[in-house]
């Protein structure tokens, strides 16, 4: 079947395959000057906390290249450069030339000493040669990508031997009763929250949507595996809400 014939997930309605990426590109769009003050509202600023528990699981150290994929407005890519100290690279890549203006002025004036670089990119096609980085970071945005099988194998692809892929993403609540508390809050909280703060009540409706249709921890580490990466786990973050699963290319 040709890729004109095939739907994907768009939150909870089915679109053709190959508008996903515009009809994202537009959400994007529209909240990216409200993005990083969204962010703290939505989550009480927990997910600063979440940010940084995976910056503290990337092995990286003096000297390593990072990448870091649709990133943004650059929080990861940020603390990454952080743990380099001076001797190393990062790049940072996202789709959107919006958002990544801003993770440019962000890096710019947080003036840290390791180098980052910034680029255009779909994290389906990685314009970066075989074995490049010693690790890979998406935070947020795997959810968002047409094709997250060939994302990973990308992802992967660009990693060096012994490098680590860790993936920051919303999953499935597992403790008991906060689903509902959730489901009531995404539903009916953020897209009041996204309408008086961002002026955009439907792109929050769709974040939040987006996130029911990500596949769960468990059949997101098989997607991992099945992309080649070994070594690969997950950790439960505030509940469930978040994950942070990691692999590796051996």
């Amino acid at each position: 079947m040709t890729d004109d014939r095939r739907s994907t997930d768009f939150g909870f309605q089915d679109v053709p395959w190959d508008q996903k990426a515009g009809r994202v590109r537009e959400v994007f769009d529209s909240v990216a000057d409200r993005y990083d003050v969204m962010n703290d509202l939505m989550s009480f600023g927990v997910h600063r906390a979440w940010k940084r528990f995976a910056v503290s699981r990337a092995r990286l150290r003096p000297g390593d290249a990072a990448l870091d994929v649709a990133g943004g407005t650059g929080d990861l890519a940020l603390g990454l450069a952080k743990k380099l100290r001076g001797d190393g690279t990062v790049v940072l890549s996202d789709i959107n030339p919006n958002m990544l203006a801003r993770g440019r002025d962000r890096v710019l004036d947080a003036g840290v000493s390791a180098e980052i670089c910034f680029c255009v990119a779909d994290a389906q096609t990685l314009p970066f040669a075989d074995a490049s980085f010693d690790c890979v970071t998406i935070g947020f945005g795997l959810r968002n990508v047409t094709d997250k099988a060939v994302a990973l194998r990308a992802m992967r692809r660009v990693l060096k031997p012994g490098g680590q892929l860790l993936v920051l993403e919303f999953s499935r609540p597992v403790l008991p009763g906060l689903s509902t508390l959730y489901d009531a809050y995404s539903f009916r909280v953020l897209p009041s929250l996204g309408r008086l703060v961002a002026g955009d009540a439907e792109s929050y409706r769709y974040l939040a949507e987006s996130i029911r249709r990500h596949p769960d921890q468990e059949a997101l580490r098989t997607m991992m595996v099945e992309a080649g990466l070994e070594q690969t786990g997950y950790h439960n973050l505030s509940g469930g809400i978040v994950a942070l699963h990691y692999g590796s290319r051996l």
